[in-house]
Order: structure tokens, then sequence, then C-alpha cells
């Protein structure tokens, strides 16, 4: 069970979403707070994800929240914001693990925390094709400066896609989600700087991580 804490301004939103995932039993919600609140929380509650509604780009005083509520940079944060395809870069380097707009559906919000969760990055796919817009030929991805470390599901699933397998095939298979698929792969793209399947097959190969 994947335990998840609530931060947003509205107690609208904080009740929306906190019933969203308690009618799913593969969550928990231990606290619903502003989101000041909810970061200061972070080490009492000890969750596995943090989930923030942000009505605004993120300030300082956000930062200096995480601090002090002792929130580590690797924690699973999934924002929800107004504005994704200009703060992506800004929030991923400071360890926001899913970005998607504040009008995603019930299903992209569940498959993002199930992502985040597991350590995968999860980007809706317009906030995916605004950043990959940005990354000129030859130049490496904002989104992973360590190298294009792939996770071994990432791994997993570029090799189905490399099998020729669509995104339906691929979550019977690995029984997951088709959303999940979705961010699977717009994970997979952002670390290897393609735009396509057959090109991420193609850097795959060359890194040794699909064989033919």
């Amino acid at each position: 069970m994947t335990r998840v804490l609530i931060g947003a301004s509205s107690e609208v939103v904080r009740a929306g979403l906190a019933s969203l995932l308690t009618a799913d039993r593969m969550f928990q919600v231990v606290g619903t707070f502003s989101i000041d609140n909810a970061l200061t929380r972070f080490e009492d509650l000890r969750p596995d994800v943090v989930l923030l509604d942000l009505e605004s780009p993120p300030d300082e005083s956000m930062s200096a929240a995480m601090e002090s509520g002792g929130v580590p940079v690797t924690s699973a944060l999934v924002i929800l914001t107004e504005d994704p395809e200009n703060l992506a870069a800004d929030l991923l380097s400071s360890g926001v693990r899913a970005i998607l707009p504040r009008d995603a559906t019930p299903e992209e919000i569940v498959a993002a925390i199930q992502a985040a969760a597991t350590g995968l990055v999860a980007l809706h796919p317009d906030v995916f094709d605004s950043m990959l817009s940005r990354i000129r030929p030859g130049q490496q991805s904002e989104l992973d400066p360590s190298g294009h470390i792939l996770t071994p599901r990432e791994i997993e699933v570029l090799r189905m896609i490399a099998e020729g397998l669509g995104n339906k095939e691929i979550a019977s298979r690995l029984r997951i989600s088709d959303h999940t698929v979705k961010f699977h792969i717009s994970s997979i793209f952002a670390k290897l700087g393609v735009s396509g399947r057959t090109e991420a097959v193609i850097v795959g190969i060359r890194q040794g991580l699909v064989m033919v």
C-alpha cells in the first residue's frame, strides 16, 4: 500500500484528491493539509508520495517548508500545476518525480502516483512534448543529467517496444494500466533524448539495453 500525503490550498481540492485515492485500496492517505503544513509534516508522517496541488509557481517558502519538514530531495513528489510546461525543468531538477496539469484526469493522477512511488519520472504527454521540443539535437536532456540511466522496469518496457508490442499489450503483460505504460514511455524518451519508439530502440541497442 502506498502512503500518500496531500497538500493543497483549497479544502475542496484536498477532499477531492483524498476521496479519489481512498477509493483505491492501493493507497492510504496519511494526511491532508495546506501545502506548507503538508511539507512540514513529512518527517512525522513518512509518506511514500507527496501529492501537491500548486495554484501558483513554487517559491522560497516552499523550499523552506521542505527543509524544515525533513523532506529529502529524493522523495517522490507529484505536482499538479497551472503551468507545467514552463515549470517542468526546475521542478524536476529540485527532485519532483511527476508533473501534471491541474486538469489532469483521475486516471492520470493515480498512474503518476504509482509511477513516482516506484522511482519513475512521470510526465504528462503535453509536458513531455514541450520539454522535448526545447532540447537541441546532441544536447543532453535536462531531465537526466546523471547519464540517461533507465530503471529496470523502463528497460523492460523498452525491450517490449523493441519486440513491437503496443501500449495495451505492454500493459497486459506487466499487469499495469495503459496510463502507467504511457508514463514509462515518456520517461524513457526523456532520458534517452528521443522522440519516438524506433529512435528509442536504436539508442537502446547502442547502449546495450536491447539485444538484437
